[in-house]
């Protein structure tokens, strides 16, 4: 009996004793799943969460985390910049993981190839039905189209060949359709209701930016029950993207949609920024005839050319149009912005891109803001309830166990932030301004920001794909 004894006690010291990869230390570790919010220390080995514990851990290198929140790297389901300068921004921002969803890519494989051990954080993307579009009317866009796949309906030939782009797309591991049916409003409605039928049929979710927008019939809500009807009869699951720019002040109606088909045990989700101002390009078919009207009643100063930082005037407008390029929309009502930061079931999503320092302060600023303006300042919803929309619920929506969730076996795709001084620091003017109060984000396992810094020469980002 006492050498059992001896080597239960043996057996004891050795697991208290494990050197782990990394241990942060004495941090407030949160977990929206589980509602852990608790002082824990987290070991990391592997590129996976090995162990949270009360007791001390012991890591080949440590983190002091006193007084800092401990939790799951954030999910950007709707971030269109995926380039190494974009990705810096997303990880000074708490992001692990940015995926394009909304646009989506075509074809996919070469898209992820050019990724793959490229990349400071994680990255994925839908099959699009824009691009696919755009390739089978030859259109000269290059990003978003500009001439045919706008203005051309599609014959049974052309929307065959649409639907076997995504079909492919789909057997390369996209993460599902993104739609932006606003930016092709030749795109009939049997053409979109067959691609959402083809979603049912593949078991994945269409990522989708609605036909029309605002108040003025046919407006939001319009376009909101289009797609609704779709994935009802179809039996596809939905995703509609930047719900308050879209909406507008007609937002509040049409979560409440979203909301019941929900509770009706339909797959519908969605997703908002924490701003007042959307942004796209002027040359796209958002801003065809009756633009001010879709926008709630704006005029061209409510316009703000991303280059120059300057308010348009009808002649500016007409001369950046024929040119191209990104201009903010402000139209979104600070009282909308605060309805769906509030709202525990719209997600956080960033539409993000920046390219060469010019575009939207949400491309660096999103998460930080949320924490900082609505959380911190405004009390405008709970530090776990912000998580849950960051994380949790965007794992969920794509299905990943393994991501979103501070547990023992996930993916070491860490944040680690200061709630009293986290930040957005990112304007209108100068968007390239980095996030503040992140001292340390992990992904897989790997510092890509530690002591606030960027981390030079890491890339430890993987390609998601469905079915992994």
């Amino acid at each position: 009996m006492g050498r059992l004894l001896l080597a239960l006690c043996a057996l004891g010291v050795a697991a208290s004793a494990q050197q782990y990869d990394v241990v942060i230390a004495n941090g407030r570790a949160i977990d929206p799943e589980t509602k852990l919010d608790a002082i824990r220390n987290v070991a990391i080995s592997g590129g996976r969460i090995a162990a949270i514990s009360e007791a001390p851990l012991e890591g080949k290198t440590e983190i002091d985390a006193h007084g800092l929140v401990v939790t799951a790297g954030f999910i950007d389901l709707h971030q269109h910049g995926q380039t190494p300068e974009n990705y810096g921004f997303k990880a000074r921002d708490g992001v692990t993981t940015a995926l394009e969803m909304e646009v989506g890519v075509s074809p996919v494989n070469p898209w992820y190839a050019a990724r793959e051990g490229k990349s400071l954080i994680n990255f994925g993307a839908t099959a699009g039905h824009i691009p696919a579009r755009m390739q089978v009317f030859h259109d000269s866009g290059t990003f978003l189209p500009r001439d045919t796949a706008v203005h051309s309906p599609a014959d049974a030939g052309q929307l065959a060949a649409i639907l076997t782009r995504l079909r492919e797309g789909l057997d390369e591991g996209a993460l599902g359709i993104g739609m932006g049916i606003a930016y092709v409003p030749a795109a009939t409605r049997e053409e979109i209701f067959r691609v959402f039928q083809l979603a049912a049929a593949r078991k994945t979710t269409i990522y989708v930016h609605l036909r029309s927008s605002g108040p003025v019939e046919p407006g939001g809500i319009d376009a909101l029950q289009e797609v609704l009807a779709d994935a009802a009869s179809a039996g596809a699951s939905l995703h509609v993207v930047h719900i308050t720019s879209t909406e507008l002040r007609q937002t509040p109606a049409a979560l409440e949609m979203i909301h019941s088909a929900a509770r009706h045990n339909l797959d519908f989700t969605t997703e908002a920024y924490p701003y007042t101002a959307g942004m796209t390009d002027l040359a796209s078919a958002i801003f065809s005839e009756g633009w001010q009207a879709r926008n709630g009643g704006i005029d061209f100063h409510d316009l703000q050319w991303a280059a120059t930082g300057e308010r348009l005037t009808a002649e500016s407008f007409a001369r950046y149009r024929r040119e191209g390029g990104m201009v903010a929309i402000h139209s979104i009502p600070e009282e909308i912005v605060r309805i769906a930061m509030a709202d525990p079931e719209v997600m956080i999503a960033s539409d993000g891109i920046l390219d060469h320092g010019k575009g939207h302060p949400r491309a660096a600023g999103t998460y930080a803001r949320v924490l900082g303006k609505y959380v911190r300042e405004e009390h405008a919803l709970s530090l776990m309830d912000a998580l849950r929309k960051m994380s949790y619920l965007p794992a969920q929506c794509l299905n990943l166990s393994t991501k979103g969730r501070l547990q023992v076996g996930s993916d070491a795709d860490i944040v680690v932030f200061d709630p009293g001084r986290v930040t957005d620091r990112a304007t209108f003017e100068n968007p390239a301004q980095y996030s503040e109060g992140i001292p340390y984000v992990m992904v897989n396992g790997v510092w890509v920001v530690k002591g606030g810094q960027l981390q030079p020469n890491v890339f430890p980002g993987r390609g998601l794909r469905r079915g992994q």
